[in-house]
């Protein structure tokens, strides 16, 4: 019997959230697994918590502090699940991904094909274009039944096994809500951890069609200053410059915040550019 814990962090998002776990309810049990889902609840004010006690009793529900946003919110219902149990496995969910049934199972197949991998999840819009998924040099993976390799992933749906967790450790608590994930990609990459993309889409996910406040030339200056070092601003700089230096150097991560203070005077040069996260 293999052991999954089902990883999810969550703020405000009541209808989204109970959607999500329902759609994993719908699949559980999965033959030959046991699974537990531990649930970060930051600081919602919308009865979020009280609902899914409610609706799913079984649910691990972690209490955070409403300053935890994705990437600390997941560490610690990660860091939770890894002190109850040695799993074999563990599951990034985020709760605006809507699975299609048997989505974990394939996941878990996947997974069990290559069992020290880290096996990543496409979604897809509702034009059926992939929204999010594994990344190879930036460019998003289209699922084309096998498994294919990639070197870093968006976090919206992550299988990661035992393995890869005990060589990597948790999510890097330097960020607070993005580039944790591309960044654990990149790590298990350079520790040559396999990373596969699986072979069919796994859910559902809208891409948000606006870009970071910061980066709207709508705004005044100031707006946008203020935006730009906020968890939401994806670029927020501390923050990428640690992402940009771990991964590429003190001068790749200079230039970048060289870019970023001409983008944020500059903001039109913007619009031709796409950015991974929403």
């Amino acid at each position: 019997m293999g052991t999954l814990a089902i990883l999810l962090t969550v703020h405000d998002r009541k209808a989204k959230t109970i959607e999500c776990l329902k759609r994993v309810h719908d699949q559980l049990p999965i033959d030959g697994w046991e699974t537990d889902v531990y649930l970060t609840d930051d600081g919602c004010t919308d009865g979020t918590p009280e609902a899914v006690s409610e609706l799913f009793p079984l649910v691990n529900i972690i209490q955070g502090d409403g300053n935890l946003f994705w990437n600390r919110g997941m560490r610690l219902a990660w860091k939770t699940a890894a002190n109850t149990k040695d799993y074999d496995a563990y599951l990034w969910l985020n709760d605006d991904t809507n699975l299609l049934l048997n989505a974990i199972s394939v996941m878990i197949s996947a997974l069990e094909s290559e069992p020290d991998s880290i096996i990543v999840g496409s979604t897809a819009n509702k034009n059926n274009n992939i929204t999010y998924g594994g990344r190879l040099n930036c460019k998003l993976i289209l699922p084309n039944g096998e498994l294919q390799r990639c070197n870093t992933f968006n976090g919206n749906c992550v299988l990661v096994s035992r393995y890869a967790f005990s060589k990597i450790g948790n999510l890097d608590n330097a960020y607070s809500h993005s580039l944790g994930d591309i960044d654990y990609g990149l790590c298990a990459a350079r520790l040559d951890i396999k990373v596969y993309v699986a072979p069919v889409v796994i859910g559902y996910c809208e891409k948000n069609p606006l870009p970071p406040k910061w980066m709207r030339p709508e705004l005044s200056l100031h707006e946008r200053y203020k935006a730009l070092f906020t968890p939401l601003a994806y670029t927020n700089p501390p923050e990428y410059f640690h992402f940009k230096r771990k991964h590429w150097g003190v001068f790749t991560a200079c230039l970048a915040m060289c870019s970023i203070t001409l983008h944020l005077l500059a903001p039109k040069l913007w619009q031709n550019i796409k950015y991974t996260h929403g």
